[in-house]
């Protein structure tokens, strides 16, 4: 069984880092959201949505319909900020702030959590005993991979303790070469070709490791607005979007994908 996990951000979070901008943006996540709902439905696949602060505060019952249908609440902090760009109290506030909205949104604590843009790296390990404090259960935000804006290249690959009592699952990754190659999700699933991305899937799950994977929304939404960027920004953020949908749907028909929380329990 492999893990399915959605990134609930709308399409300018990851573009925009001042949140005093955001209000100058289309809001687009509730249509993102269905859409993704309309690939799991058909064949009853649950995912765990790790759910921005800011889309809790102004679509709470948005997250209330996730948890109702059976798909796993999770944290992905307050403000779209990388971890290592916050003080160790500046972080607990946020994820303490988005823990309480989404826990009293839904009813039930909240276990999990990950940080935006993977931002747990060597110089913000200091937040796992904070995650550990505030109860998650995992974490999803180490990723073992070499990339400019986050990763520790050395870490373990699968599913191990960070501290005692808090899990780390990490997005999955293929190791050829003596190098890790990330391929489970975002933008890695829709820049390389499918038939790649299918034979590291089978190549994992045949040894009997689960697979991690990720994706946001607006992945889903092609019709998101287009606004200038950066040449390589541009092509990472806008390429493939249309196909997106299909690609997950087609990914789900081939294998087997449940919560993160149903999968650790086990």
């Amino acid at each position: 069984m492999n893990a399915l996990t959605i990134d609930v951000e709308d399409w300018y979070h990851c573009l925009e880092p001042d949140p005093a901008q955001w209000h100058r943006f289309e809001d687009r996540i509730t249509g993102a959201v269905r859409r993704t709902l309309d690939v799991l439905e058909p064949s009853g696949t649950k995912a765990t949505f790790f759910v921005l602060g800011h889309v809790a505060d102004r679509h709470p019952e948005l997250v209330a319909e996730l948890h109702a249908l059976g798909h796993e609440i999770a944290s992905h902090g307050q403000e779209h900020r990388f971890v290592y760009q916050q003080t160790p109290a500046e972080f607990e506030s946020d994820v303490s702030r988005n823990v309480s909205t989404l826990s009293a949104i839904i009813g039930a604590p909240v276990r999990g959590y990950r940080a935006p843009c993977f931002s747990i790296t060597r110089q913000s390990l200091w937040a796992l005993p904070i995650l550990k404090k505030l109860g998650m259960a995992y974490d999803s935000s180490i990723f073992p991979v070499v990339n400019h804006r986050y990763g520790i290249p050395d870490a373990p690959r699968f599913a191990y303790d960070a501290l005692e009592g808090l899990r780390e699952w990490p997005v999955s990754t293929f190791r050829l070469a003596g190098i890790n190659l990330p391929f489970a999700g975002g933008a890695y699933f829709r820049l390389l070709p499918y038939a790649l991305v299918r034979g590291m899937f089978k190549r994992l799950n045949d040894r009997g490791e689960p697979v991690m994977f990720y994706l946001h929304p607006w992945e889903l939404d092609p019709g998101h607005p287009r606004i200038p960027l950066p040449v390589a920004l541009r092509f990472r953020h806008y390429h493939g979007l249309a196909k997106t949908a299909g690609r997950l749907g087609r990914l789900i028909d081939e294998f087997p994908f449940s919560t993160v929380r149903a999968i650790l329990n086990q």
